[in-house]
């Protein structure tokens, strides 16, 4: 498991970040725990789901890409390529779980073969800080022109910026100014949201940013045949309500779940088993993608961000209860009932 000394502290507080306001208040508490979530950054938690799906007994081959999928009678047959080596290898099964994400270009279940090139397509960008002011149990969303992003203070007291920016105005800020492409991100973000640099004024980035995109919200479910999709693949939240990884593994938990009911019964039957996981997936994460879509539109807007701070500041828990149809307090035991 993951020792309580590595994730870092409990997140009790949400607030928004926009111009020069600080609005804050209180997280909802999850409905089947006395405890807060914490952060965890990926390196440290996929090096913990890799441990426990071999102590499980899977096989790992790492690291290894699947270079296409094919259906072979009652079987698939994927082709694997070692990316150390080029060693190729073909692996045969029933069921294909694809968790590869959204965002690549490929032939694979669950990718598109061609990225949105759209203008005001979303590229997503993420980096890490030492020496940050965040207040270690905040977790505060960044309102700015062309984007959104937050803020949360993860494992070895770093601080983690996540955030999305419209293809259009990156091209456009790169136009004026000269530098990296994270930097001038985090640059028009201090600009335009005062948390932010007073958090990060003092704090030196950690490693190189990384950038993924363009996002592709929306929901893909479902499969088809033995081919099952999960995380990203199945659905994409806007990265604004920070819900992603967690929709990740409670999809994967719904959709074991299906797949121990199933049993390696008839091939035939595998269809009844995709309408069912696609059912309780829409009942479970479909408003989170809802919320996700509103709150993204409304974050990257300044003139609507100006018309609605005044309620939010006589209100703040209008801003808890944005986090509770988000699903920060829910989870997906209830939604596997039929």
């Amino acid at each position: 498991g993951v020792s309580r000394e590595r994730p870092g502290p409990e997140l009790g507080l949400f607030a928004l970040f926009v111009r020069r306001s600080k609005i804050i208040t209180d997280l909802p508490r999850p409905s089947q725990s006395d405890e807060w979530g914490r952060a965890l950054s990926r390196e440290h938690l996929d090096t913990v789901l890799v441990a426990h799906a071999k102590n499980a007994g899977a096989v790992i081959y790492q690291p290894w890409r699947a270079l296409s999928v094919l259906e072979d009678g009652d079987q698939y047959r994927c082709r694997a390529q070692c990316q150390e080596t080029n060693q190729e290898k073909e692996l045969t099964a029933q069921v294909i779980i694809a968790a590869s994400g959204s965002w690549e270009s490929s032939s694979l279940p669950g990718q598109a073969r061609f990225p949105s090139r759209a203008r005001s397509a979303l590229l997503g960008f993420k980096a890490h800080f030492q020496g940050g002011t965040l207040e270690s149990d905040l977790m505060p969303l960044l309102a700015f022109p062309g984007g959104y992003g937050g803020m949360v203070e993860c494992d070895d007291n770093r601080v983690s910026l996540s955030c999305c920016i419209r293809r259009d105005l990156l091209k456009e800020i790169q136009s004026r100014e000269q530098g990296l492409a994270g930097e001038l991100v985090l640059k028009h973000i201090r600009r335009h949201c005062l948390g932010v640099e007073e958090t990060l004024s003092q704090a030196q980035t950690l490693g190189e940013w990384l950038a993924i995109g363009p996002i592709r919200p929306g929901i893909r479910l479902p499969g088809q045949g033995g081919i099952f999709l999960v995380g990203n693949a199945a659905g994409e939240a806007h990265p604004v309500i920070a819900e992603g990884i967690s929709m990740a593994m409670q999809s994967a938990w719904l959709l074991t779940s299906n797949l121990l009911a199933w049993n390696r019964q008839s091939r035939e039957s595998l269809e009844e088993v995709q309408q069912s996981y696609a059912r309780q997936w829409r009942r479970a994460f479909a408003p989170r993608l809802r919320t996700s879509r509103l709150v993204a539109q409304w974050a990257m807007r300044p003139w609507l961000v100006s018309l609605s701070l005044p309620l939010i500041r006589w209100f703040p828990s209008i801003l808890n209860w944005g986090a509770r149809l988000s699903g920060k307090a829910r989870t997906v035991t209830t939604a596997t009932q039929s």
